[in-house]
């Protein structure tokens, strides 16, 4: 049985993508071993140059930048505050906030190295939301697609 770590992503300017993680997106360091830095909730970045060597070197194994073809995502109680001091800091927007089919409000946007984050509110604070605006149970259930459970928890949860 294998047990699931966390994800991995590689960055060109170590420098630049833990300021980006830690003073923009508030992620807190675990370890840092210089060239392989962990953040709380298991997630990574790997310095260039000494990730293409694990593999094999460079030459054979390209890292490619921009590829759009993932995201990391990340949940929020703060959406607009975070989106305000993402703007601020001139970060790269693939979409300002907008809300999902399923309701959910989120951002999407690039790291320095071109890796696309997402930034969204929780569910529970989703369910929050719509029940304040005067939504039933049963109509956040069909908006959202959240189990009735689910929804009730959030509804007796302190306001996320």
């Amino acid at each position: 049985m294998l047990k699931y770590v966390g994800p991995l992503i590689v960055v060109s300017d170590m420098a630049a993508a833990r300021h980006f993680y830690e003073n923009l997106l508030g992620q807190k360091v675990e370890m840092d071993f210089g060239e392989n830095v962990s953040f709380a909730g298991n997630f990574s970045i790997h310095f260039k140059p000494h990730f293409q060597n694990l593999l094999g070197g460079a030459e054979h194994f390209p890292v490619a930048e921009k590829a759009n073809n993932g995201e990391l995502h990340f949940e929020t109680d703060d959406l607009d505050g975070i989106y305000r001091r993402l703007s601020a800091a001139n970060v790269s927007f693939i979409h300002p906030i907008i809300e999902q089919p399923w309701g959910q409000r989120a951002m999407r946007f690039y790291d320095p190295d071109g890796h696309i984050i997402e930034t969204g509110e929780s569910m529970e604070a989703v369910v929050v939301r719509m029940h304040a605006a005067g939504l039933t149970d049963e109509a956040i259930q069909q908006k959202t697609g959240m189990p009735l459970p689910f929804i009730e928890a959030a509804l007796r949860s302190p306001t996320p």
